[in-house]
């Protein structure tokens, strides 16, 4: 398949080619659903936490003898069964990261990628520079590539202007080619790459360089 690249007046100055076996194969949309929990997983700050009995304020005395009072028997204020004492078996601070095996991240990402090239949702440009870093600028490049909506950026190695043009428009976001996610593709309605960051993912997709 071959995609066409154009500037940033939008204006046709060459073409880059897909192979077939990138975009024509079995969507495998299970393993984006993977992927995206996982993602999710992993930004979760799992900052919770209740106090046990150890950490709740109150003495450790025993409040009555063992037996003899006719009343339940009790080891001190701040058992669990008693109003403001600890907490059992609570939430505790922990993370919820967990490890993906790299081909069903692949694979993910090559379902995404297949998905939003065949919805025509990709534009190819030869390079993404900001200039004078320029927000109002930037925007008006944006607007001629045909962003609408959220959009995603992508390149080798952003270029620190277009950075700084593009950090305050609502629904941007500036990725590297190689830190680019199955999430980030899903979650956008344009894609926008340079020509050597499509050039680059479509290599590493197809096993054809290392990541």
């Amino acid at each position: 398949m071959t995609l066409d690249v154009v500037n940033d007046q939008n204006e046709k100055v060459g073409t880059v080619d897909l192979q077939d076996d990138l975009l024509g194969h079995a969507a495998k949309l299970h393993l984006v659903w993977e992927s995206v929990v996982h993602a999710n997983a992993a930004e979760r700050r799992g900052t919770h936490a209740t106090k046990t009995r150890a950490m709740v304020s109150g003495t450790g005395k025993k409040p009555w003898r063992q037996k003899g009072t006719g009343r339940a028997r009790v080891g001190e204020a701040r058992n669990p069964l008693w109003r403001k004492g600890g907490t059992t078996f609570g939430p505790q601070p922990r993370s919820y990261d967990y490890a993906v095996p790299r081909k069903v991240e692949r694979g993910a990402l090559k379902t995404a990628l297949a998905a939003k090239v065949a919805a025509q949702s990709v534009v190819v440009v030869d390079r993404l520079a900001g200039g004078d870093h320029k927000t109002k600028a930037a925007a008006e490049m944006l607007r001629r590539l045909g962003a609408d909506g959220k959009t995603l950026l992508l390149d080798v190695a952003p270029d620190a202007q277009m950075m700084l043009a593009v950090r305050n428009l609502p629904g941007v976001r500036f990725v590297q080619s190689g830190r680019v996610t199955p999430r980030d593709l899903m979650d956008c309605t344009r894609v926008i790459a340079t020509r050597a960051a499509i050039e680059r993912l479509h290599d590493v997709l197809m096993g054809q360089t290392k990541e």
